[in-house]
């Protein structure tokens, strides 16, 4: 166990929290697992929904490595059952469920970013996946579990009260997502339960089916949103998330496009930097504050080393106006595309829908200029550079036909 006292190991803790049900519990099981030699049980569940892990998922995270690093033990649960399900919260429509072939295709990436931040080492950390449970329950099975919750008590969700506020569907299906959750603090056994500040109902689901298990019930600890670079939720959706395997260049020129506002929270919530030096860095000149931001979030990921040649790299780029060195080179099997189709092909837009929005901003640049016609069809060279496109200020490729 690690040799912080309880008092500080909760002061530590608390810095990173939004609700905590409750602090004296979360004390006296602190107090209690180092006079034994404990270690609790802390649980964070994370639905593999996407590709990417944003560094909004990366606050309660890093609040899981604080508990390891106490010497707690974390449990790190793939939902890949709840998944499929899809969670209602955030959403005034349904989510559409995913198939177990998109689950398991965007399962295959989340350990090796989370991996960034948590130790994943099976002595420090359990790993589990929900489907261990759900997979093997019938439908009577799942009847028992619905019956565990009433139709009053889910529609104190605040995303289900303004759906029926609104004349919005409510499907049968959604309400059982915070009884599964709910259930997993059953099966795991966890002590306390992490996650953001939008979950806190299903925490307490948790904390209600485990103590009708005759289990002691889970501590509920939130943390804050991080929103993201324009100011919403941070999410892939809207473009404003900074993913976790993002290229270095790529995740430092994000974070320096945030606004200044936010700068205080992004400090507390995405770096290790104490509330001192944090207020001493705010004091000076924004632009170097958030420049020591990026630094911060890009180093906290992926090394100094990174970091340092990431902050080298957006100077060059932007304060002197120059093209990065490094430029990705794709060669294209056929002659010619659709300007949408050419920025998802060359791996610079995630979609063609993304890709029209990104030309409708007047964010497309092919050869340095902006290029703001969807309909374009664009020849693709087989010999020198390429064509050069660029996707808003950070985004570049060299692209050429060839196999």
């Amino acid at each position: 166990m690690s040799q912080t006292s309880p008092d500080q190991a909760l002061a530590q803790i608390k810095r990173l929290c939004s609700d905590l049900v409750t602090e004296d519990e979360l004390l006296k099981r602190l107090q209690k697992a180092s006079e034994k030699g404990e270690r609790l049980r802390v649980k964070f569940g994370i639905d593999p929904t996407f590709t990417d892990v944003h560094l909004g998922h990366s606050v309660p995270i890093r609040l899981l490595r604080l508990f390891q690093d106490l010497g707690h033990l974390p449990i790190l649960l793939l939902g890949d059952a709840t998944a499929r399900l899809g969670d209602p919260t955030g959403r005034n429509d349904q989510r559409p469920p995913l198939s177990v072939k998109d689950v398991e295709h965007n399962a295959a990436t989340y350990l090796d970013q989370i991996g960034q931040i948590l130790d994943l080492d099976p002595a420090r950390c359990e790993l589990r996946r929900n489907s261990e449970w759900f997979g093997g329950m019938d439908f009577f099975d799942s009847l028992r579990l619905l019956g565990q919750g009433t139709v009053a008590r889910l529609l104190e969700r605040d995303d289900f009260r303004k759906r029926l506020d609104q004349g919005l569907a409510i499907h049968l299906h959604e309400m059982m997502y915070p009884l599964m959750q709910g259930w997993d603090s059953v099966m795991l056994k966890a002590d306390v339960e992490l996650g953001g500040n939008d979950q806190l109902f299903n925490l307490h689901m948790g904390r209600l089916l485990q103590e009708r298990e005759g289990q002691r019930a889970q501590v509920c600890l939130t943390t804050p949103l991080l929103l993201g670079t324009d100011g919403r939720k941070m999410s892939k959706t809207y473009g404003n998330h900074v993913p976790l395997n993002g290229e270095p260049t790529d995740v430092y020129g994000k974070v320096m496009s945030l606004a200044d506002e936010p700068m205080a929270d992004w400090f507390r919530l995405a770096t290790e930097l104490t509330d001192t030096e944090i207020e001493t860095i705010l004091a000076g000149h924004p632009r170097e504050a958030k420049g020591r931001l990026a630094w911060e979030v890009v180093a906290g990921l992926q090394g100094k080393q990174v970091a340092d040649a990431a902050a080298k790299g957006f100077t060059s780029q932007f304060k002197h106006k120059q093209l990065p060195t490094d430029i990705p080179e794709v060669n294209l099997a056929e002659a010619s595309f659709a300007l949408p189709n050419l920025l998802k092909a060359a791996g610079l837009c995630n979609s063609t829908s993304d890709a029209r929005r990104m030309v409708e901003q007047g964010a497309v640049r092919l050869d340095g200029e902006v290029e703001k016609d969807l309909g374009r069809e664009c020849a693709l060279p087989s010999e020198g550079e390429g064509l050069l496109i660029q996707v808003g200020k950070r985004k570049f490729a060299r692209v050429r036909r060839g196999s």
